[in-house]
This record gives C-alpha cells, sequence and structure tokens, in this order.
C-alpha cells in the first residue's frame, strides 16, 4: 500500500501486528467503531428517506430516492467492504458514488445535506494520505456547494446554505490533520514500543550468554581444582609406588602401570574439559591465531601429523559468539580424534563460502583414523555443540564410516 510523503501508511487497526506502525484503537475498538458507523449510516439514510417521502419538496422525489439507493449500494458492496479490508480500489469507487449523490442531493434538495456528516467521516475512515483525505473533502464539498451556490447568486437561496456546507468543509479538515497528527505519533510509539522490546529481547539474550559462560568458567575451575589435580596425583603415586617394587613383583607392577595409564587418560580429558570451558583467547587475538594456537598445542601433545588450513577463508565478519561456536567445536572435534580416533594426520581448515545474506564461516577437522558410523553414535560433547550452534543460527554435521576418518564442519552465518 503507499501513501503520501506527509502521512503514515493506513494500517488496519484491526492488525496491530503489522510492522507500519499501530493505531490508538484496540481490534475490539475498532470493530465496534465499524459497527456504529454502518449504524449511524442506516439511521442518517433513514431519516433521509423518510423527508423525502413525508415532507413536502421542491426537488424530484424519484430521483433523490434513487440517488439514496444507489449510495445505500454502493456503501453495501463499496464502501463498508473497503472499511474492513482497506482496498482502496473500493474506497476510491464509493467516494466516486458520494461525491455523485451528494451532487444530485444539494442540486435538488440542499435541505438533504445533514448526510454530509456521514459523508465527510466515511471520507476520512477511508483515505490512506492525508493529502487525498483533503482533496477527497473538496470534492465533495464542491458537490454539495454547486447547486446551492447557483441558487443563491439567482437571489433563490440563502446564504446559509452555502456557508454551512463550507463551515462543515473547514471542520473536516481540521479533524482530518488532527487524526493524521493522532496517527502519526502512534506509529511512531509503536515502533518505539517495538525497538524497546527487540532490545529487552537482545539483552536477555546477552545476559544469559553470559550467564552460561560464568558457569562454565566456574565448571573449568573446578575440574582443574579437583578432577585434573587428583589424577595427577594417582599418576604420581603410580610412578614412586612403581619406583620402590622390590625385584619379581612384576603382577603387581604390571597393575600399578595399568592404574597410570587409566590415571593419564582421565587427566588428558579432565585438561580437554578444562580447555573447553575456559575463557577464550579470543579479547587479544583473532579467530586464526586462537585456531592456529590450538592445532600446534593438539600437535605437541598428541604427536600427531596437524595443520591448519586458511586457503580459502575469505573476508568475513563474525560476531563474538560466532568466533565462539567455531573455536568450541574445533575444540571438540579434535578432543573426540584424541580420545577416539586413532588417527596418524588431523587437518583443520577453515574456509568462507557464499555471499550476502547466504555467507557462512565454516571450520572443518579431518582425520584418517578409525572412523565409526554417526548413526549409532551418541555423544554428550556433539548434541552440546549442535546446541550451541543453533543458537547463533549454524549448524553442525559429521561425516564418517567405520576405517574411513571422520570430517566434523560446524557453520555459521557470517556478514
Amino acid at each position: 500500500m503507499t501513501s503520501d510523503p506527509g502521512r503514515p501508511p493506513a494500517v488496519d487497526p484491526s492488525c496491530e501486528e503489522e510492522a507500519d506502525g499501530g493505531l490508538p484503537l484496540s481490534p475490539r475498538a475498532w470493530r465496534v467503531t465499524i459497527v456504529g458507523l454502518h449504524l449511524v449510516f442506516v439511521a442518517l439514510l433513514a431519516i433521509a428517506v423518510a423527508t423525502i417521502v413525508l415532507a413536502p419538496l421542491a426537488g424530484s422525489k424519484p430521483l433523490l430516492l434513487s440517488a439514496l439507493a444507489a449510495l445505500a449500494v454502493a456503501y453495501a458492496f463499496l464502501g463498508a467492504p473497503a472499511l474492513t479490508s482497506r482496498d482502496q480500489r473500493r474506497a476510491q469507487a464509493y467516494l466516486a458514488v458520494l461525491v455523485v449523490v451528494f451532487g444530485i442531493l444539494a442540486w435538488e434538495e440542499p435541505a438533504l445535506l445533514f448526510l454530509l456528516f456521514i459523508g465527510y467521516t466515511h471520507v476520512w475512515f477511508l483515505v490512506e494520505s492525508l493529502r487525498r483525505g483533503i482533496v477527497w473533502t473538496l470534492a465533495l464539498a464542491l458537490a454539495s456547494t454547486l447547486g446551492p451556490g447557483i441558487e443563491w447568486t439567482r437571489g433563490n437561496e440563502p446564504l446559509s446554505g452555502p456557508g454551512q456546507t463550507l463551515v462543515g468543509l473547514a471542520f473536516s479538515i481540521a479533524m482530518g490533520i488532527w487524526i493524521s497528527r493522532v496517527l502519526e505519533q502512534s506509529k511512531e510509539r509503536a515502533l518505539l514500543i517495538r525497538e524497546l522490546e527487540r532490545t529487552r529481547v537482545e539483552l536477555a539474550r546477552l545476559h544469559h550468554a553470559q550467564g552460561m559462560a560464568a558457569e562454565r568458567e566456574r565448571l573449568a575451575r573446578e575440574v582443574h581444582d579437583t578432577l585434573a589435580q587428583g589424577y595427577t596425583s594417582i599418576v604420581v603415586l603410580a610412578q614412586t609406588a612403581a619406583a620402590g617394587l622390590p625385584p619379581g613383583a612384576d603382577g603387581v607392577a604390571e597393575r600399578l602401570a595399568l592404574i597410570e595409564e587409566v590415571a593419564r587418560e582421565n587427566l588428558a580429558e579432565a585438561r580437554a574439559m578444562v580447555a573447553a570451558f575456559s575463557p577464550l583467547a579470543l579479547d587479544s587475538a583473532t579467530l586464526v591465531e586462537a585456531l592456529e594456537r590450538l592445532v600446534e598445542r593438539f600437535g605437541r601433545e598428541t604427536g600427531l601429523a596437524t595443520r591448519l588450513d586458511t586457503a580459502a577463508l575469505g573476508r568475513a565478519e563474525l560476531s563474538r559468539s560466532e568466533e565462539v561456536v567455531l573455536l568450541r567445536g574445533a575444540q571438540e572435534a579434535l578432543a573426540n580424534v584424541r580420545r577416539h580416533a586413532s588417527a596418524t594426520a588431523v587437518v583443520l581448515r577453515i574456509s568462507s563460502v557464499g555471499t550476502g545474506q547466504s555467507r557462512q564461516v565454516s571450520v572443518h577437522v579431518e582425520d584418517d583414523g578409525v572412523g565409526f558410523d554417526p548413526e549409532d553414535a551418541v555423544g554428550v560433547g556433539l548434541a552440546g555443540l549442535r546446541d550451541r550452534a543453533e543458537e547463533v543460527g549454524g549448524t553442525v554435521d559429521v561425516v564418517s564410516a567405520p576405517g574411513e576418518g571422520t570430517r566434523v564442519t560446524v557453520r555459521v552465518p557470517a556478514r
């Protein structure tokens, strides 16, 4: 729907959630107003018909009754539907009929111009801009003044007839300007309310994310201070006990070696959890730099051939939360390689694809390990990663098969 630059677009008040602003009427109040308009129209039309039938008039009664009948039909099939549907073609057609009918009434019997009350009201309820409202009001006033004005110039009509029409015209235009200003203020208020609501939702989201980050940091400290330290102590105690065994205690040495091995494996998992939950090293580094450090540390700790490929990474803007998802995805994938893959080489790739709103940045972690069937695998880490990615509109894909290695891909939207 188009609108005049000087006035906000007309909006169906029964739809307060449309994007172009709200009106100072609730849906129920708008329905009551429409019913009121219908009742007033019927009542005034009945009074006009009674006046024509019962009162002695100088004009042609058949012509006047025909004009009122045309007005009633036009209102039933054009004006009333346009009030609820905001169909401007019907509205313009009805207003054209309205102008013609009032021209006939004014020419034949000016006493019936009390119907201008509902005529002017219909104009401002049907038009979509201030300029069009003024144009149709002037057209209606001109049609209503033409007949009495000619008679006045001939001395057959008192000045009060055209004067009353002009007073009604001035009042109608003033009312239209006032309504337009009220609608403009209502639109601005509705836009402000929606903006405040969006801000509230965004603040709630950020507060939730901050709370989750704080909880992860707390868990990281707890794991570091309890589980990791405990496993380290077990490793040291197992080594000390093994060093103090007398010759020939091979069975005990084997059990101590097994204890040390299990403790080391759990220590590695505890450290991986700490790395995954700890604050990101992104405040003083880019995402690529953080990934480089992650890959370098992983290769040093595991002894695997590990490299980072950034050749396909173009220029892309990411929010902090999106960078967090990509880095956490790389950490989770590498942790799974450490625990399950039995791989000899790992490649981590970061790339960007697409343009505009479809642009994405992805991190791929691919190994040459034993692989698995993704349909049968249930992992808490990947499930949590998928949830985290969905929070920023991203996705996580896992491609693997027994004996064919694994590729984990994390994608997030970019700008």
